[in-house]
């Protein structure tokens, strides 16, 4: 869209309780939004728009330069898409309740309808953060775009993997594109835009509070094939993403947990109602969505104990934390050979280390392996 009629687009945007339903009153009445910026109150008041939003109109529109705005945000780098554009998320513009205007700092590419929400408490487990990494570790490098929404926890996790891996990454901020929270992902947030893209539908200054993430989340269930939650307490702002996903029928998927922890609640009712499909690895993702992931697939097969002694004690390291002498003492073998196998492990990518001498399991081994010990 061109600059002239897009400055008016960003200057609608900043009046507050301006939504969707009122761009698309203002579209049907005027011949462009310049016009209906012009427009006196009783031209809006026929365009349909409701005495609150006409109030607001008159309290904040004379204090608003639309020049300004548009030169605020080129200032940053960032660039308002408006749902009429090409690179407005093809399958945001069917989703019901989508934003009338995006932006962007990045760039959305048309590889990103490959997308995947990744979501979850910002209170993670070392179980969930590992399943975390590694879901998104795996949909990255099968091609699909992982979409969070840059919050401590599951989102920052699910980033930061798919950085890692070299793929593709997009935040979805609950705050106006000049305002990066939590403040400590900024470094985060800098690598998603040089990779990938951040997102927001609030205008600049919009600080985060409570009421934007629920509106964030509708975001990134509506621009993705579908959403996995990896762990979630009931009440969890996970489960909102979740549910607009399945109230515009866009897939969901969830991690099963420990159905004794409260962090693993949410994602086990959604499964448990039959709301979300059981992800135990990608492929059930990749699977359920026929997408290929043969590069995915070739790199998992490589991760194979090569000997008996690294067979035996894999079996001793579970997704929950176990300390080396737990390791030995139920293996039975000598410390020297659990210590030598759980780092030739280590470096392959099938356990980790998470400080003190005690190790959880990051990867399966691929499904033909069968260990020959004990």
């Amino acid at each position: 869209m061109e600059s002239y009629e897009l400055k008016y687009w960003v200057a609608f945007n900043k009046i507050p309780g301006f939504g969707r339903s009122h761009f698309a009153l203002m579209e049907q009445r005027f011949s462009a939004l310049s016009e209906a910026w012009r427009a006196d109150a009783d031209e809006l008041r026929l365009a349909g728009i409701d005495a609150g939003a006409l109030a607001q109109v008159a309290e904040r529109r004379p204090a608003i330069d639309p020049d300004r705005e548009l030169a605020r945000l080129a200032e940053i780098g960032v660039r308002a898409v408006t749902w009429h554009d090409d690179e407005y998320p093809p399958r945001l513009k069917e989703f019901t309740d989508r934003p009338p205007l995006l932006f962007v700092r990045g760039e959305l590419l048309p590889e990103d309808e490959r997308s995947i929400a990744v979501v979850g408490t910002r209170r993670a487990t070392p179980y969930g953060r590992e399943m975390a990494r590694q879901l998104a570790t795996d949909l990255a490098r099968a091609g699909i775009t992982i979409v969070s929404g840059l919050a401590r926890g599951i989102d920052g996790i699910a980033h930061r993997a798919a950085l890692d891996a070299g793929q593709r990454t997009i935040a979805v901020m609950g705050s106006g594109p000049d305002t990066i929270y939590p403040a400590e992902h900024s470094n985060l947030a800098c690598e998603i835009a040089s990779s990938g893209a951040l997102v927001t539908e609030f205008a600049l200054g919009t600080r985060p509070n409570a009421g934007n993430f629920p509106r964030r989340n509708r975001i990134m269930a509506g621009m993705t094939l579908g959403t996995l939650v990896v762990e979630a307490p009931e009440g969890s702002g996970a489960l909102f993403t979740a549910r607009y996903a399945i109230e515009d029928n866009r897939e969901v998927f969830a991690v099963p947990g420990n159905a004794l922890s409260p962090s693993s609640r949410g994602a086990n009712k959604l499964i448990k109602d039959s709301a979300a499909k059981l992800v135990m690895d990608s492929n059930d993702i990749l699977e359920e969505l026929n997408i290929s992931s043969v590069g995915a697939q070739m790199e998992l097969a490589a991760l194979i104990p090569q000997d008996e002694n690294e067979a035996a004690v894999l079996r001793f390291v579970s997704y929950d934390i176990a300390h080396i002498d737990e390791i030995v003492r139920n293996s039975g073998l000598p410390i020297t050979t659990v210590s030598g196998a759980l780092s030739m492990m280590e470096l392959k990518g099938l356990v980790k280390q998470v400080g003190g001498m005690n190790y959880v399991r990051i990867m399966e081994p691929p499904a033909q392996y069968t260990t020959t010990a004990g």
